[in-house]
This record gives C-alpha cells, sequence and structure tokens, in this order.
C-alpha cells in the first residue's frame, strides 16, 4: 500500500477495541465464553459490511499480552473460538477478496491456532477488498521496543521505525497503515496498549454499547461521526470540511449474513 492509499478520504483504517463480552454475559446469566462466542458472530456482522462503508483495513483487538492473567479455561476457550473462527471464515475470505493478518506474538500461541493464521494468510494474501488484521498476544509497548532495537542507528525517521515496526508485525516492506478512527465498546474509554503508534491522530469514538451488541448500524454511527470530524493532522483549517455522508443502509435496516 502506498501512503496516499491509506490517506485517501474514502478510504480508511478502523481499529476496534472489542470490549464487553463477559459483562454481556454476566447480565444473561451466562458463562463468559458465551459472550465470546457471541462476539464472535459481531466481528463476522462488522467484516461484512466495512468495505460497504469505506473501511480499507480493519484491525480487531482479538487478544493482548494481558489477557494471558485471565483464568486458564477462559483464555484455552478464547484460542479455541480464534481457531475455529480463522478457519471457518478463510474460504469467505479468500472469495470475497478479504486480505487475513495477525499481529503480535506467535511463539505462545497453541500451535493449531498458529497454523490456522498461517494458512488463512497464505490463501488470502491476494486480498485487495479489505485488509483484516487481528492483534493476537498483542502489546503495542512490546511492539515498539522491538521495532527500536531492530531498527538500532538505522532509525533516522519517523518512515524508517514505521517499516522497522512492520517487521515485528511479519509484514517487512509493508507501510504500516495509520489508524483513521479508533473504536471502543462497552462505555470504557482507554487505549489499552493497542496500535499506540498508528494511533497518533486517530479518531476516537467511544460507544456504550458492549461488543456482542454491536453490528452494522453502531458501524455505520461510528463512520458517521469521523465523517463530520474536521482532520488538520496539527495543522490550520484551511476550509477542509467533513467528508461526504454515507450512503443509506439497505431499506434501512441492517445486513443479513449469509
Amino acid at each position: 500500500m502506498t501512503q496516499s492509499t491509506w490517506h485517501d478520504e474514502k478510504l480508511i483504517h478502523a481499529a476496534i477495541i472489542m470490549d464487553g463480552n463477559g459483562r454481556w454475559a454476566t447480565a444473561k446469566g451466562m458463562p463468559r465464553i458465551a459472550g465470546h462466542r457471541a462476539g464472535v458472530q459481531a466481528a463476522r456482522r462488522v467484516i461484512e459490511v466495512a468495505p460497504d462503508l469505506g473501511i480499507r483495513a480493519l484491525t480487531l483487538y482479538a487478544f493482548s499480552a494481558d489477557n494471558w492473567k485471565r483464568p486458564a479455561a477462559e483464555v484455552r476457550g478464547l484460542m479455541a473460538l480464534v481457531e475455529h473462527f480463522v478457519r471457518r471464515e478463510v474460504e469467505r475470505c479468500e472469495r470475497q477478496g478479504v486480505e487475513v493478518l495477525a499481529v503480535g506474538r506467535r511463539d505462545r500461541l497453541p500451535r493449531s491456532v498458529r497454523a490456522a493464521i498461517e494458512e488463512a494468510e497464505s490463501r488470502t494474501r491476494r486480498g485487495a477488498k479489505l485488509t483484516l488484521r487481528f492483534a493476537l498476544d498483542y502489546s503495542s509497548r512490546d511492539a515498539l521496543v522491538q521495532a527500536a532495537a531492530l531498527a538500532g542507528s538505522d532509525c533516522a525517521s519517523r518512515e524508517a521505525f514505521a517499516y522497522a515496526l512492520a517487521s515485528v508485525y511479519g509484514t517487512p516492506g509493508r507501510r504500516l497503515p495509520e489508524v483513521d478512527l479508533l473504536i471502543r465498546t462497552a462505555g470504557e474509554q482507554r487505549l489499552s496498549d493497542f496500535l499506540l503508534w498508528e494511533s497518533a491522530y486517530a479518531e476516537l469514538h467511544f460507544t456504550p454499547t458492549l461488543w456482542p451488541d454491536f453490528g452494522e448500524e453502531d458501524l455505520r454511527a461510528a463512520m458517521s461521526v469521523y465523517r463530520q470530524r474536521n482532520r488538520t493532522f496539527g495543522g490550520l483549517d484551511e476550509g477542509r470540511h467533513a467528508l461526504p455522508a454515507l450512503p443509506a443502509a439497505p431499506n434501512g435496516s441492517q445486513r443479513r449474513l449469509a
């Protein structure tokens, strides 16, 4: 991707901190893993509609490096869900032109999860409609430290450092997409060690909606708010206006997944 592509006003990089799965399940008297299963369906809904809303890259925070602190049974359940989702969706992604990538450490992931990710990345590498990135065993601060060590004295510019960070992510030679819109669900208002470098000028959108309840209308609302914001990137407002409004939803209702 070229820099101009990622900064095309019509094609953006959205990143989502998918929060609230456990609270959703607890409120319904269900085990926490049931909330994570419902969260997988929410991810499917968002992936399906993202390109139609002008999203060219989508990064989902699936499992942080700090999530290993959770109970072992929950961690095992989350890993099984990740593997199942990736294996089940790879054919659909390949067919629909969705490139699948994973960022974060891989050495601590179960071998079967790593294999599923590698297969998905290989099969979808030509996808041009949407770049879908899953942040797994991910810590932005750890990635920044690794990139600084990798770049060493060669890190003479922000661009050079960005390329070093891309190598840490396992995508050497590819310029990192800066985050245009960062969404966090479930009412929390913090970044939680997620894409700190790439989010330097991200527009932030916080919603009280729990992730399992998040769908097309929620994403559309976030995009509508984003398009009303005047982004100057530290410069002056030189008469720039809000981006064009989104097209209306088909039949005024949410899309149904096949």
